[in-house]
């Protein structure tokens, strides 16, 4: 019977949370991860590594072959200046996945995206825009997949201790700010709820009345994105 999930993406921020939450219940995690990338945090856990690149179909697929597993998690971003992977990433995961008969899919994208555009300010466009569009792709393509889908939309995210209201909501013109560590537990909710299956989220916190950065029409410093 399958019991392990596949996080990717679980070397830093918000899969990295979700892999403390379930190594924390006994939950078989593997890991995916790239062989350059810092796995300090992911070390002080009970959790498997698989040392690959999403970008490879090949390594992907060893990936799904390393264990039986009920879900993947996917996480995945990207750094400036690299080659994103948030949708032929997130495709190479779901061939895999449905090729390895795993049903389970759950992906973290961005308020912004599909048909939450309205929901972000100009200059979360002028700076995201070209992300948001490639994890639009990726959420096409996974609803198009015909898995059991969950997709979470956080808006923008903070390091802060979580602090346990945050919510998930299905209006598409809801923003505002989220824990990491938040969005990880609602992230266990979704794989622990099936009536979450096919459904699009957005994920806020009502308590965090400021918003981010990009949404108050502020530059980010330095321009980086």
């Amino acid at each position: 019977m399958a019991d392990g999930v596949l996080i990717v993406g679980a070397s830093r921020g918000t899969g990295l949370e979700v892999a403390r939450l379930l190594a924390a219940r006994g939950e078989p995690v593997t890991a995916f991860v790239r062989p350059t990338t810092d796995m300090a945090g992911l070390l002080q856990l009970r959790v498997k590594l698989w040392k690959g690149d999403v970008l490879d179909p090949r390594s992907v697929e060893g990936a799904f072959a390393s264990g039986n597993f009920r879900a993947v998690i996917d996480t995945v971003g990207g750094r400036r200046g690299e080659p994103r992977p948030d949708y032929h990433g997130t495709r190479n995961l779901v061939d895999a996945a449905r090729k390895a008969g795993v049903p389970r899919f759950i992906f973290v994208t961005a308020i912004g995206c599909g048909d939450s555009r309205g929901a972000v300010g100009p200059k979360v466009l002028e700076f995201l825009g070209a992300v948001l569009e490639e994890k639009t792709l990726g959420e096409d393509y996974l609803m198009a997949s015909g898995l059991d889908y969950t997709i979470l939309r956080p808006g923008g995210m903070t390091h802060d201790p979580a602090s346990g209201t945050a919510i998930r909501t299905e209006d598409r013109m809801a923003m505002g700010v989220i824990n990491r560590a938040d969005l990880a537990r609602l992230v266990v909710e979704c794989l622990d709820d099936p009536t979450t299956v096919g459904k699009v989220y957005h994920t806020i916190d009502p308590a965090i009345q400021r918003q981010a950065p990009l949404q108050r029409g502020e530059d980010l410093p330095g321009g980086r994105v």
